[in-house]
């Protein structure tokens, strides 16, 4: 089975597969500091939860946009399923796609093993929108290279901003409201929060789709995907665990090197 590890910037995902098939997906918030054996407290109890042992573990791939936690992962790999993990990043990994980018070596690695996923699942000519700690908007083409895109602030980074620069404003959960004009504080918050997203996914995939002068279709990935992709008629489908799934596409092209 293959230990799959995507770390972001606020969690971690832990997936396992078995062949192509996603046995079981843990996630934990991302703590740089959290050392190789307390991952491995937690994550071993998971899986045997879900039926799986740390010994049916025989390869695993990691992609990491926080550099400092990458060592502690590393480890884990090492010394609690006896495997030596790939790394994305590697330049001997064929991903199979390229970073057709002013800067390849600035492109995070999600959001390369998000355009490997969703060309396989859609084909190419995409917007991949990832609800993430940054809203990143990524555009492939018909071969499925990572063209570049746009990064917004996310949707709790917006949430948590509003509540620490204002006196009087509470902090609220994300939700979609009932009316666009809120008739108190609360309501016209959520409103501005959950509607002003949807105005600039809105805004955002026109702009796109005209500068690249064609009608490119859009996919979701991120917690918070189906919350906004079923309120606006732009995004086409939402992809669970996109990034995961693009892990083991990746792990299965390299297995053999």
């Amino acid at each position: 089975m293959l230990l799959a590890i995507d770390c972001g910037n606020t969690n971690v995902v832990f997936a396992v597969f078995d062949g192509e098939a996603l046995k079981g997906a843990w996630r934990s918030h991302n703590n740089p500091r959290r050392t190789a054996d307390e991952y491995a407290v937690w994550l071993t109890q998971l899986m045997g939860l879900s039926g799986i042992e740390s010994k049916q573990i025989d390869a695993a791939i990691i992609a990491s946009v926080v550099p400092a936690a990458r060592f502690n992962l590393i480890t884990l790999c090492r010394r609690y399923f006896d495997v030596e993990p790939m790394m994305i990043g590697d330049p001997e990994l064929d991903l199979g796609v390229k970073a057709l980018v002013d800067r390849p070596d600035q492109v995070g690695e999600d959001r390369l093993v998000n355009a490997v996923a969703a060309f396989e699942r859609f084909g190419g000519s995409l917007i991949i929108v990832d609800f993430g700690t940054a809203t990143s908007f990524d555009v492939t083409d018909e071969e499925g290279n990572f063209c570049g895109g746009v990064i917004a602030p996310g949707i709790h980074l917006s949430v948590e901003a509003l509540y620490m620069a204002s006196a009087l404003l509470p902090r609220i959960d994300i939700r979609k409201p009932e009316r666009v004009i809120g008739r108190a504080t609360v309501p016209a918050m959520l409103s501005g929060v959950f509607w002003g997203y949807i105005a600039m996914i809105e805004g955002l995939v026109t702009r796109i789709r005209a500068e690249n002068g064609r009608e490119l279709r859009v996919v979701a990935t991120g917690g918070l995907a189906p919350l906004f992709s079923d309120a606006t008629d732009v995004i086409y489908d939402y992809y669970s665990d996109m990034t995961v799934h693009g892990l083991e596409m990746i792990y299965r092209r390299n297995r053999k090197s």
